[in-house]
């Protein structure tokens, strides 16, 4: 619906006929970017086609708030209709619930998905056409990892049943946990579910749990992998295996026995021949350490795998997607990403490039079609917010390029910094590469503060993209006048094999070089000032943080850790992946002889808990109290240090029930908001000043912001050649202003000197007739050169139409009555109103202001009704009953006015 006032609610903009101290204090620039824009950021994912290749349905997360989550609804776009330059798209679900794993019906027909709702254990279908969710059938035992074997028989990964053992424990209350119990380890195992005849058959038999499966297209071959150790993710040891079962006859043989490292992410190619994995390879396959994906493929018919020439020495970046019998690869490049085409031949593979419309760096696929003729895919850089597009694809062009949904409209008005990927010169003279933020409104030639955002892994990689969320938020602190930094230090992924393992039993070293020397870069270009940085990172960038503290006491002005470690010897028992990681990188055991010292001295030498006296830097550190990939206890050690040495400011934020990465959106607002006050008092040197005790829509803070809009003789106002006038707020932009407040006693009586009032009631608003509102305006806009009038009746409806939420709570019948009355009750409640004629009403702005477009306006709903241009009046006055259907009284005897102003042209 349109209307003629009040539209773009979401140009939250306002603007003052003249200057108030108070307002500075009251607005907040719709422009800037708050924590709550960074949670709220939608974004597309688990997109899934058709099999006509005609519909794609897909899921965005949005956060909840009442429930403090985040959940996903699903959603169905059909490429075949258009509607405004984009394909047609419906939301399919609607409820509280996190909606997921969707997959189409080999008919097209139904979309068949998994759910929370109903403690998440049942099978969901919608049909294309719309109408409410069916539930198709509960599995007790959980379900998982939805694929076809064919039209009717769904396969799903599940448990089995409980056993008597786990019966007589559950019927005991025994909750203790057993870390090690390989005699009782339950497997997961593949299961196929009939739709037409609602029976479940065990498709695989496998003895441990499963890690993952793919069945191909034709419904013939299994492939799967099942877990060989019940912490594998901590000590790699043993690899999983894998195998390939014929469906069609049982057998089961073994496979990809020979490779060293784990296989992942299978897909079979449109004519079943053979299927797709990706590996990974480094030069310590003893503990899985960090290294390159690569790419291969496995012959059904030789029962052979291939290695895929990738004609690329840095591996594959994001991953794969199938073309048919070809495959897009997303090949890692460096802070980017290179879209390249593998086609397959008899001879093995060509490479191809894709075109992206010119933009194949910034793009990534999401989804391509069965037959690989058609993708949908993103695109953003670090100081754009992905866009998403679908497209045919012919060889290896992109045609007939659409946008494919719009999100995140509300966030278009706001200021995004500029950002540029940035290389120098680090560890050994290598190029290391970084995404720099610039601050907002940017000088050349000025010196700017600086903050690192260090990213975790370590081998993770941050590349040009948008990355904005509650973990690192560059835009945010863009706008606070800083650049911020991140850069891809020795160990980082995305550069190749010898540069993500030289920080193997060299840990720190390499990463501290090449940051340091980043910000000696910096500087020598005269970009920042080396006496106000900080430092900030989560995982291994907080571990890096707190190391550069330690090394560099006088460098930083703070420093924000979260989920980081400082001590190895107690990491190496205690993470998840603990034997894993701490043997990769510092090259052994803590028990082994290392360099004869008969232990490994470096879990002491790399734990800077042994160091922390030397820390002078403020630091705040966060924590998950369930963390297992960096326990919680590490950030109780690092805290407890740096409180009894008691040379640095330290604050210490544990997170109930939150594991690794924070979880809860109050939870992400609550590190955001902590570590940006952090980040003002340290290195902005502007702490936050905020009264505790001081509640800010208490009537203390209503009195306080009214107090502050009064001129210096105590009357609401502006004082123009010694005439009160009433002050005025933009509420509609470049076009029309709004009284504050309902004009008052003391703003009339300057129109008309005649006008006697109560002692004390200057600010009281004034009752009158229509003819005296219309003069007062007229008088108003003789005196100032500028238009004033009454609003419209559409004007005025639609603000007291919002103001009508809050108006029983404003000054009507129900606040003088002391609850919500009723309205058989009015005419009983006005038999003791008869002796007070005109006292019920209030100075204006004693309740609460009503936001409108970000301007503070008092009184609409409540005091005294307000005329409009046709002599009617809106609103309610303290005399009038108001409830949620009742939305107009039948004509008010107490009337006043507020005024309207129009912006010349």
């Amino acid at each position: 619906m349109k209307y003629s006032f009040l539209v773009n609610f979401f140009v939250l903009l306002i603007t003052i006929l003249q200057p108030v101290k108070a307002l500075a204090q009251e607005i907040e620039d719709p422009h800037k970017w708050t924590p709550e824009d960074v949670i709220h950021t939608a974004f597309l994912r688990n997109a899934v086609f058709s099999p006509d290749g005609s519909m794609v349905v897909w899921a965005k997360s949005r956060a909840l708030k009442e429930k403090d989550k985040f959940i996903s609804n699903l959603y169905l776009t059909r490429l075949n209709k258009m509607e405004d330059g984009m394909p047609f798209t419906v939301r399919l679900t609607n409820q509280d619930e996190n909606d997921y794993s969707p997959i189409f019906s080999k008919d097209n027909n139904h979309i068949y998905f998994l759910s929370s709702r109903e403690k998440g254990k049942k099978l969901w279908k919608l049909s294309i056409y719309g109408g409410e969710a069916i539930a198709v059938h509960e599995f007790k035992n959980g379900i998982s990892n939805l694929q076809w074997k064919n039209e009717n028989i769904l396969l799903f990964v599940s448990k089995e049943g409980e056993t008597l053992r786990e019966e007589t424990l559950k019927k005991k209350k025994d909750d203790v946990k057993v870390v090690e119990d390989s005699l009782h380890w339950k497997p997961s195992r593949i299961f196929g579910f009939d739709l037409k005849n609602k029976t479940i058959e065990r498709i695989t038999t496998n003895t441990k749990p499963l890690n993952n499966y793919k069945v191909s297209n034709n419904g013939k071959w299994l492939v799967y992998a099942m877990q060989m150790s019940p912490h594998f993710s901590a000590d790699a040891q043993p690899d999983p295996t894998y195998f390939l079962k014929n469906l069609a006859t049982n057998e089961v043989i073994q496979i990809l026995s020979e490779l060293k490292f784990p296989s992942s992410n299978f897909q079979f190619n449109n004519i079943d021949s053979g299927f797709y994995f990706v590996s990974s390879f480094s030069s310590d396959p003893e503990w899985n350490g960090a290294g390159i994906q690569e790419l291969y493929y496995y012959n059904l018919a030789e029962r052979k795998e291939q290695k895929v020439n990738l004609e690329w020495e840095k591996g594959i970046g994001r991953g794969y997607w199938m073309l048919g019998n070809d495959v897009l690869v997303s090949l890692a490049n460096k802070a980017t990403f290179k879209n390249v085409i593998y086609k397959r031949t008899k001879a093995g593979w060509e490479k191809e490039a894709v075109s992206f419309n010119d933009s194949n760096e910034h793009c990534t696929p999401i989804a391509t079609s069965k037959k690989g003729n058609k993708i949908v895919y993103g695109y953003s850089t670090a100081s754009s917010l992905p866009l998403y597009f679908t497209a045919d694809r012919k060889g290896n062009q992109l045609k007939n390029i659409s946008e494919f949904i719009k999100l995140n409209t509300n966030l278009s008005q706001k200021k995004i910094t500029k950002s540029e990927v940035i290389t120098w010169n680090g560890y050994q003279d290598e190029e290391v590469t970084g995404i720099l933020y610039y601050p907002e409104n940017y000088i050349a030639g000025k010196k700017y503060p600086l903050i690192l955002s260090i990213h975790g892994g370590p081998s993770g990689v941050d590349t040009d993209e948008w990355s904005e969320r509650w973990s690192t938020y560059p835009n945010i602190l863009s706008q606070k006048g800083a650049f911020v930094l991140k850069p891809n230090y020795h160990g980082s992924s995305n550069h190749g094999l010898k540069y993500v393992e030289s920080i193997k039993k060299n840990y720190y070293i390499p990463e501290m070089e090449d940051i340091l020397k980043g910000l000696q870069m910096l500087e020598t270009k005269g970009m920042i000032d080396m006496d106000r940085l900080g430092t900030t990172g989560w995982s291994n960038g907080a571990i890096i943080s707190t190391m550069l503290t330690v090394k560099y006491p006088n460098l930083f002005k703070f420093a924000a850790a979260g989920a980081g470690d400082v001590n190895w010897t107690s990491d190496f028992g205690t993470c998840r992946f603990g034997v894993s990681f701490d043997q990769s990188y510092f090259g052994g055991a803590p028990w082994d002889d290392v360099n004869g010292t008969f232990y490994n001295e470096n879990y002491i030498i790399k734990s800077p808990l042994f160091e922390l006296d030397k820390v002078i830097t403020p630091t705040i550190i966060f924590h998950g109290s369930e963390d297992r990939a960096v326990p919680r206890d590490q950030g109780w050690e690092y805290y407890r240090a740096l409180q009894q040495i008691g040379k640095a400011p330290v604050r210490f934020l544990w997170f109930p029930g939150q594991p690794h990465g924070l979880q809860k959106i109050s939870h992400q607002l609550r590190k955001m908001k902590e570590e940006m006050a952090w980040i003002d008092t340290y290195l902005f040197d502007n702490p936050k000043k905020e009264n505790e005790a001081f509640k800010k829509d208490s009537p203390l803070a209503i009195l306080l912001k009214k107090q502050e809009v009064k001129t210096a003789n105590g009357l609401y106002g502006i004082p123009i050649n010694n005439t009160l006038i009433p002050e005025t707020v933009l509420i509609k932009k470049d076009s029309i202003s709004l009284g504050r407040f309902e004009v008052t006693n003391a703003q009339f009586k300057a129109y008309r000197d005649t006008h006697g009032f109560k002692i004390g009631q200057d600010n009281y608003p004034v009752l009158l007739k229509f003819e005296e509102a219309k003069a007062y305006t007229a008088w108003l806009s003789k005196i100032t050169g500028d238009k004033y009038r009454l609003p419209t009746p559409e004007e005025a409806k639609k603000l007291h139409e919002k103001a009508l939420k809050v108006g029983k709570k404003e000054n009507t019948l129900s606040y003088w009555a002391g609850y919500d009355i009723t309205l058989d009750e009015v005419p009983i409640l006005r038999e003791k109103l008869i002796e007070l004629t005109n006292e019920l009403v209030m100075e204006v702005g004693r309740f609460s202001s009503i936001k409108i477009e970000n301007a503070a306006v008092y009184d609409l709903g409540g005091n005294v009704a307000e005329y409009c241009t046709n002599g009617s009046s809106y609103g309610f006055s303290a005399y009038d009953f108001v409830d949620s259907v009742h939305k107009k009284p039948a004509r008010s005897a107490y009337n006043g006015l507020r005024v309207v102003l129009e912006k010349k042209n």
